[in-house]
């Protein structure tokens, strides 16, 4: 059927429905959504942090965003694999753009961050950062935890992030280590999957390595995330070198010997009981990548973020409507 229209990111007259731009053609906002400042309304607000100044190792996840929105466009108006849902039909979604930063002074960023993540939270709506490199998730925890207090971190990742930090060093291999210290998130609440590396300190947060990744199944994984993070308030970070680099190699820092996408895909999927209240996607670098191999998993992981989202939209509206029938089957 012909498209009745194009450039839905500019042209849509509503933030819920549907686009019908072809795959090949039109604005790359993520997923079609409109873009706009103005973010009145909006259930979820997808934003880009395209900063990649604290690499220790390739640059160029500054790309990501562009990557990411560029990927999303396979996502072709379908209902939405596995969520079977169209996930717009009553979810407004916005995509606010990308984060302007001072290339020229990277001590100001993590302050613009911050500053700017605490404005779209304020509106009440769930943000979705794609990344720019690890680094950007300090500021984005800040801004979280400003709103909901000490968080569960759930991180997919090859690495800790827990090195040592003085609190001022703009590193991508830290950030987890200062989040503990500063109180801004709960060790004890947070997981983290995928590991192939050692770092110092792991600060008492939970490790399923990568070995111990292999071996369990989806479920098991996504089991022990849940019982982790026990009801708590959950920020989502994934690092695309959670994955083998067979899966995503477009990223700075690849680890051989993870998960595959199909896998964790799986476990993600899982996660709908989890009180998310915030959530990324960085180290996309889509220099290294091949065939937008590493962007399309970096954009299928954000728009399970949104299908688990649109998921919570519809159960909380399901309770609304029949609470009754809702509370008795809670009770059984």
């Amino acid at each position: 059927m012909p498209a009745s229209s194009i450039d839905h990111a500019f042209t849509a007259r509503s933030l819920t429905g549907r686009a019908s731009d072809p795959t090949y053609a039109g604005a790359l906002s993520f997923m079609r959504r409109k873009y706009t400042k103005n973010v009145k309304g909006a259930d979820a607000v997808v934003w880009g942090i395209p900063f990649d100044a604290a690499v220790t190792n390739r640059p160029g996840a500054r790309f990501g965003p562009q990557a990411i929105r560029r990927a999303a466009a396979i996502f072709d108006n379908d209902p939405q694999y596995p969520f079977h849902r169209d996930l717009f039909e009553k979810m407004a979604v916005v995509d606010y753009g990308d984060c302007l930063l001072d290339t020229g002074n990277h001590q100001k960023t993590p302050g613009i961050i911050e500053r700017e993540a605490a404005k779209l939270l304020r509106s009440g709506a769930f943000l979705l950062s794609l990344g720019g490199d690890h680094f950007v998730t300090w500021p984005l925890l800040k801004a979280h935890a400003a709103v909901h207090g000490p968080l569960a971190l759930v991180q997919f990742d090859a690495h800790q992030d827990t090195w040592d930090d003085d609190g001022k060093r703009i590193d991508h291999g830290s950030f987890v280590a200062r989040a503990v210290r500063e109180g801004v998130i709960d060790p004890d609440r947070s997981i983290q999957v995928g590991i192939r590396t050692h770092a110092p300190d792991d600060f008492g947060i939970k490790i399923l390595h990568g070995y111990d990744v292999e071996d369990m199944r989806a479920s098991d994984i996504a089991y022990s995330i849940i019982e982790r993070t026990g009801g708590r308030k959950t920020y989502i970070t994934f690092d695309i070198d959670c994955l083998d680099p067979a899966f995503a190699p477009g990223t700075g820092t690849p680890v051989a010997g993870g998960p595959s996408t199909a896998k964790i895909l799986s476990v993600l999927r899982q996660l709908g009981q989890i009180d998310i209240v915030g959530a990324d996607i960085v180290e996309v670098a889509p220099a290294y990548d091949h065939a937008d191999i590493t962007a399309i998993a970096g954009a299928t992981v954000a728009m399970q973020y949104l299908g688990l989202l649109a998921e919570r939209k519809a159960r909380d509206g399901a309770t609304a409507d029949h609470p009754a029938t809702v509370n008795q089957a809670s009770g059984i």
